[in-house]
């Protein structure tokens, strides 16, 4: 391994520091004291400088090993985070220009005992630039990121994460740096350098087999013989194969097939809340005659994918759902960007809490977005072990891209080495082209002219359809593929891979942004397919914020303020959002002011995304106008890359907002969702479980002046039908005011929930009869808590002396997560259990601890 510390320089030589590689050029400095944070205040701008620079890594090594003993040695790259030249003891090896690419070259003639290793980086601003300058043939949209976002322009030029150019929620930090492993390998005969397993259920036989894959470098110059054996002891499978590898690069593909015995004892693999996430170990061993034997220890698992695409009665257009396992499941989770500007940070542990996070939730899917990277192969470790599934995009979003030979074949090898490496992961549910690119040409984005649309159409069907899809559907047949997202699945390739429009609800996914509606409002959403993308924005907590401003930029129209919302308006329409439910806040502190809004956004966002999700939910079994049958609720987004206000449920470091614990509860596997239409409240069952229930409804009204509820309703025996979403309830509004001892819209307010007599008990769901800003007797409380520990959790009780909307616990910069939060308490008492994240105590918890709800906003 060549990890370690390297000697990183300027271009003129004016800067040089020791630095860790893997890492890349910003952390370098940071790590040195030479910059401050990045992320601090106004420095993404300040230290625009770093990414202009060309910077250059040198390191020497000594060969741990006699050199004339090996046919062959190489130097690997597994990453390199750009542009650069790579030279060993002054040989130029060759070059990189694309961050997703795994790049080996050639030394045997090359090394000596003791050797010199330089990558020379060329900026990413100046050399997609350049790229683009040479592009004569036409032009390639956009050209730059809109001024808000105070970006880089031309990523589209650079096969690098497309959003370190900037994006609307994250900033500009063009990096250089080796990003992941290097070494040198040396090898005599062969040497293994992709290896991955496929599971098929054969369903004639209803049998199990799998395709492992080896590819090979095979440097003597006769074929190699020898046997491969293949072992999965508690599958009581083995199998021995005799094979014969060619001189040069090739592969070979061997059918397992499972024991016929165990093939109907083999546990599949389930996302999360649908099962267990079996895996079985395995070994592989190579024997072969000329050499050393290879053992390989993997982890298998075995599940089938379908994407359905099928006509719906009464309904126009095509189905769009996962089949796992032959059962329809319905996805429910978000999207990922990257952890952080700078991927070194990103460690298992940041991953981990993350994805874990997600799974708390009740999550079991995540998109992995086009802009951002292929996540490394820890990420998808965790969500194999987890349940978590991945719609996985390749790395192209929002944009046009060049089609030119140097740039298709950079392309070809990165798919190629993205699924390889891949392939082997359950979690991953789907390839996916690109990010919006579809619509983008649908819709005209970029204004271009008419005459000239058909130039742009071939280069989409070059790229995505002859290259990159034609090289998914060789490398990976256990997985579905579609061309963009959003897409009409189906309906797009009868088009040409280009529907006259990507939104269409009748056909594949939509993705769905409204700023300007009531989003209450559950008429205004999609009777979509399968929701892709949506969301709302806020604002992370204060405690977040402050770790990266100074106290003058606490206000919500300060500079500070303006410069961290990279979305055109965003703060203004949070405003307007806010507004339409909630008074604004006036406190004439202005950071209480200021803390006030974080507050009112994060309330905002949790309650517009859960409408939201809820419609899409309860969507997912009927047809109304030929819409519905909706299968997938995945909002944009789930993590942050700094601290900004954005439309995260999760803050950059991992703190849960608002939105992530109601996600916990709208994303339950067994919800009761109320929706109004036409002054008739409807209550619906919504399920993920496999098995009906007979449950009891329980509708509570209260008013808002007493903790006492003024009428309890209890409908036994409703059955809550498996996978599905049923009306198990309905009544006018007005009789239901009026059963209740003259309610009024604006005095009182509905809670429920289903509970079944084996404990089972879904989440308390509330709805609003009115805006709160509208509210009549809601009283200002006292919140009260004691905080006790029990093991390793901590036990938070709370008191109230009136109803308390949106009750809201903070523990600062504590890091770990409540059991609930944000809620509308309705009783006297409450607990909530913290769990931590690191060591703290009750002290440092009561000290930390604010409490907030709907009323102490001033």
């Amino acid at each position: 391994s060549l990890r370690g510390s390297w000697r990183l320089r300027s271009g003129n030589g004016s800067v040089s520091l020791r630095a860790e590689v893997p890492g890349c050029v910003h952390t370098a400095l940071l790590c040195r004291g030479l910059i401050q944070d990045p992320y601090y205040r106004f420095n993404d701008v300040m230290y625009r400088w770093i990414s202009l620079d060309n910077w250059t890594y040198s390191r020497t090594f000594k060969t741990p090993f006699d050199v004339r003993k090996w046919q062959k040695v190489n130097l690997v790259f597994e990453g390199v985070d750009t542009v650069a030249q790579i030279l060993l003891n002054n040989v130029t090896l060759g070059r990189t220009d694309n961050m997703f690419n795994r790049y080996s070259f050639d030394i045997t003639s090359v090394i000596q005992e003791v050797n010199f290793v330089e990558v020379r980086f060329l900026s990413a601003v100046s050399y997609a630039a350049e790229q683009s300058r040479c592009h004569k043939a036409h032009s390639i949209p956009p050209a730059c990121p809109p001024p808000v976002q105070k970006g880089e322009c031309h990523v589209n030029f650079i096969r690098k994460e497309q959003c370190s150019f900037s994006w609307d929620w994250g900033p500009s930090f063009p990096t250089q740096g080796v990003w992941k492993d290097v070494r040198i390998e040396a090898y005599n005969h062969y040497h293994l350098i992709y290896f991955s397993l496929t599971p098929f259920f054969v369903k004639s036989t209803q049998q199990w087999y799998l395709e492992v894959e080896s590819i090979f470098d095979v440097v003597s110059s006769k074929p190699v013989a020898g046997l491969v054996t293949v072992n999965i002891p508690k599958l009581q499978t083995q199998q021995t194969f005799s094979v014969k590898l060619q001189p040069g690069e090739g592969s070979i593909v061997l059918h397992v097939n499972i024991n016929k015995v165990r093939s109907s004892a083999v546990e599949t693999w389930w996302p999360n809340g649908h099962g267990k996430q079996t895996g079985y170990n395995m070994t592989t061993t190579f024997v072969m005659e000329a050499g050393y034997e290879i053992q390989k220890f993997s982890k298998v698992y075995f599940r089938t994918v379908e994407l359905v695409q099928e006509p719906i009665p009464g309904s126009p257009g095509l189905s769009f759902y996962f089949r796992i396992n032959g059962r329809p499941i319905f996805i429910k989770g978000s999207n990922w960007i990257p952890a952080d500007s700078f991927q070194d940070r990103v460690t298992y542990d940041t991953l981990r809490l993350l994805l874990k996070s997600a799974a708390d939730a009740n999550m079991n899917a995540l998109r992995v977005w086009g802009g951002g990277v292929y996540e490394q192969d820890e990420f998808y470790d965790i969500c194999d072990e987890i349940g978590i599934m991945i719609w996985q995009d390749f790395m192209f979003a929002c944009a046009l891209y060049p089609t030119d030979q140097n740039f298709l074949e950079s392309v070809r090898a990165e798919v190629s080495h993205q699924v390889r490496r891949l392939k082997s992961h359950p979690s991953i549910i789907l390839w996916s082209g690109n990010n919006e690119n579809e619509a983008a040409l649908a819709s005209n984005w970029f204004s271009i002219p008419h005459a000239d649309i058909g130039v742009y159409v071939k280069d989409y069907v070059m790229l995505y359809v002859k290259n990159i899809r034609e090289i998914v559907l060789a490398e990976d047949k256990s997985r579905p593929f579609v061309a963009s997202s959003p897409t009409n699945g189906l309906e797009s390739v009868k088009e040409g891979w280009l529907s006259r429009d990507p939104y269409d609800t009748h056909y594949g996914d939509t993705h769905f942004y409204d700023y300007n509606s009531d989003c209450w409002n559950w008429t205004v959403y999609p009777k979509t397919r399968f929701a892709s993308e949506y969301g709302f924005q806020s604002w992370p907590s204060f405690s977040t914020i402050e770790k990266v401003s100074s106290p003058e930029d606490w206000s919500y129209r300060s500079n500070f303020s303006l410069h961290r919302q990279h979305h055109e308006g965003g703060n203004i329409q949070m405003l307007q959002e806010i507004g339409r439910h909630f008074k604004l806040p006036q406190s004439p502190d202005p950071v209480k002011q200021f803390k006030d809004m974080i507050y009112l956004s994060q309330v905002m966002q949790a309650q517009c995304i859960k409408t939201e999700t809820e419609f899409y939910r309860f969507s997912q079994s009927e047809i109304i106008n030929g819409e519905g049958h909706t299968m997938g609720a995945l909002y944009w987004q789930l993590n942050d890359i700094w601290q900004a206000p954005s439309w995260a449920s999760l803050e950059y470091g991992g703190k849960w907002k608002l939105l992530h614990y109601f996600a916990q509860n709208f994303f339950a596997p067994l919800l009761p969702v109320a929706y109004e239409d036409k002054g008739i409240l409807h209550i619906y069952s919504v399920s993920d479980l496999h098995v009906d229930h007979k449950l009891t409804l329980r509708v509570v009204v209260h008013t808002w002046s007493s903790l006492e509820p003024i009428c309890t309703l209890a409908t036994e025996g409703v059955t809550v039908k498996a996978q599905s979403a049923v009306p198990i309830y309905k009544e006018s509004i007005s009789d239901l005011l009026e059963r209740c001892r003259n309610c009024t819209r604006k005095s009182c307010v509905i809670t429920f929930c289903l509970e079944g007599e084996d404990g089972l008990r879904s989440p308390t769901n509330h709805y609003f009869l009115s805006s709160l800003k509208d509210a009549v007797g809601l009283k200002k409380t006292q919140l009260s808590a004691s905080v006790s520990q029990q093991d390793d959790i901590y036990i938070f009780v709370l008191q109230t002396t009136a109803i308390a909307p949106f009750v809201s616990l903070d523990v600062g910069s504590i890091k770990g997560r409540f059991s609930d939060n944000g809620f509308l308490m309705t009783e006297k008492k409450k607990m909530v259990v913290f769990y931590p994240w690191e060591p703290t105590s009750i002290e440092e918890l009561e000290s930390s601890l604010i409490l907030t709800s709907l009323l102490d906003v001033v």
